[in-house]
């Protein structure tokens, strides 16, 4: 492929001067009082962008280009990498690409000499520091990444240090190292706890499959306690060599069960920190971080033996001195870390928070904000409050069945949602009342979020007039249900008109706050639908 550079007919080059005559006239453009013979020349090589310290516009050392030059024509093209920020430069024979060094803290480029030997250090860190985190992180990722990875690293790092004194212990356990042990047995052992690990591996997996998207924080966190406890378990054997089969098994399980976990929300994890697709550049990032993070638990733990080789008392017990000061650690670096987790997807948790605080507020909470409200949750108790939504299908053994039978026969062919409330009565002292909504087959993502925007309006309007709805509930007479019924339709209804309202709105704004809108991720249960017949005479 070949091109060509062509210039309009009004354009023309200007005519440089000889190789003496360019040098006098860069003399002369170093000197601010003189004026130079071709201003043709300098006028069309002028630019806007200067690079200025403290005291005015500082010259280019004349031992900093070869040949000698005190001053060069600047051109306007500026090149950045990494940490460090060049500029094209005219020297009369050839174009040079000239360093000014890294960028300064206010953004703009500081200029560098090579005779200055502390801004050579400083350049030489900041060059070092550069290629670090080209090694470590990824290019576009969120703000909130380089914290997670500082948390990342607490964790790696202490875990790593605790399985490696853990698979120590066991190695003792077992008899390895001592001339009474029986390879054979103890091969067969540790073949068997792995299979039976493995194989609670696939069945967690498959019956917590939906649970990776919808409660991604509150898995990821309960699955790492239930790997400390495992690594627990692995220091226990030594202790009961007799039952060393059973507690091995045991802990394999649990720490096959948080390596499933850690395996299946990891994808989720780093999409919510790449900006540009760029989703194979930050999980292969994640894997170095977790090599390079685990080899230096390792050598913590190798150092740790090494320290404590000559005390076998000392020895003996650094399991059980280590395990809670390395699981604290571990389990804190996992918390905060995952605090720095925003994700973008929608699930039925997340859009309540978003719709109430619109209904409240006026507008839609970004990532990070749901985030924080959203917390981990790990008891599953914000969920736990008066009028809980919900989604799913409906108990038929319900407090007041007319209520739930009459909002089924009003449902249309052109519906593909409707929302009924129930009563829990189970193991409480006190009713839990619920707001549910019933999706239909075929159900959209606009109809899922219309839905949950009425069922918003309507537990807005039940906490209003909450003495009335429990007093409707408690009592079972006739003429309460009748005024049940009336009072309740006459909610549901102005709710779906005002749902319908502002459908289009919150939708915008949802889209528009950073939100993934294509899909509403569902638990298991919370995918049942139901299907519309029309056969009634």
């Amino acid at each position: 492929m070949q091109s060509s550079l062509s210039f309009p007919p009004h354009f023309q080059l200007p005519r440089l001067p000889d190789k003496g005559q360019f040098d006098s006239q860069l003399r002369l453009l170093g000197n601010p009082k003189s004026t130079p013979r071709f201003p043709a020349l300098v006028g069309s090589l002028r630019t806007p962008l200067h690079f200025e310290s403290g005291e005015g516009e500082r010259e280019v050392r004349k031992d900093y280009l070869p040949g000698g030059i005190s001053s060069v024509v600047r051109l306007p093209v500026v090149i950045t990498r990494s940490c460090e920020v060049s500029r094209y430069v005219w020297d009369g024979t050839c174009l040079r690409l000239v360093s000014f060094g890294g960028s300064g803290s206010d953004g703009g480029a500081v200029p560098f000499y090579l005779g200055d030997l502390g801004d050579g250090a400083r350049r030489a860190a900041r060059a070092s520091a550069a290629a670090v985190r080209d090694f470590f992180l990824p290019k576009l990722v969120t703000s909130n990444y380089v914290e997670y990875v500082k948390w990342k690293f607490l964790h790696r790092v202490f875990s790593s240090a605790l399985q490696v004194i853990a698979t120590q212990v066991m190695f003792r356990a077992i008899g390895i190292g001592y001339s009474r042990s029986l390879p054979s047995a103890a091969a067969l052992n540790w073949v068997l706890k792995e299979g039976l690990g493995r194989l609670s591996r696939c069945i967690y997996t498959a019956s917590l499959a939906s649970a990776f998207d919808t409660n991604l924080k509150r898995v990821r966190f309960s699955t790492s306690v239930l790997f400390s406890l495992s690594l627990g378990v692995e220091l226990l054997t030594p202790a009961f060599p007799q039952y060393f089969l059973l507690l091995a098994t045991i802990a394999n399980i649990a720490k096959q069960i948080s390596l499933a976990c850690y395996l299946a929300t990891g994808s989720a994890v780093h999409r919510s920190f790449a900006l540009a697709d760029n989703l194979g550049e930050v999980s292969a990032k994640a894997q170095i971080q977790s090599v390079c993070f685990d080899n230096i638990g390792l050598m913590l733990a190798a150092f740790l033996n090494m320290l404590l080789k000559n005390n076998c008392r000392w020895q003996g017990a650094l399991p059980f001195v280590v395990y809670p000061i390395f699981t604290a650690v571990d389990l804190l670096g996992v918390y905060q870390g995952l605090k720095h987790v925003h994700l973008q997807t929608l699930t039925k948790d997340r859009l309540v928070i978003i719709l109430n605080n619109w209904i409240n507020l006026g507008y839609v909470l970004s990532p990070a904000k749901v985030s924080s409200e959203e917390g981990i949750d790990i008891f599953n108790t914000k969920g736990i409050k008066s009028w809980q939504i919900r989604i799913g299908f409906l108990d038929s053994k319900i407090e007041i069945p007319e209520l739930l039978m009459m909002t089924m026969r009003s449902i249309t062919d052109e519906d593909y949602y409707f929302i009924c409330l129930e009563t829990c009565n189970k193991l409480v002292k006190r009713q839990k009342h619920h707001i549910v909504v019933c999706l239909r087959e075929g159900a959209a993502t606009s109809d899922i979020i219309s839905g949950l925007l009425q069922a918003c309006y309507v537990r807005k309007a039940l906490l209003k007039n909450t003495s009335f709805w429990d007093r409707a509930f408690d009592d079972n007479s006739g003429s309460s249900r009748s005024a049940v019924l009336e009072e309740w339709f006459r909610v549901a209804e102005h709710c779906r008109e005002l749902a319908k309202r502002d459908l289009p709105v919150v939708s915008e704004q949802i889209s528009a706050a950073g939100w993934s809108v294509k899909n509403v991720l569902l638990s298991t249960k919370e995918q049942f639908r139901y299907s519309f017949v029309d056969d009634q005479y």
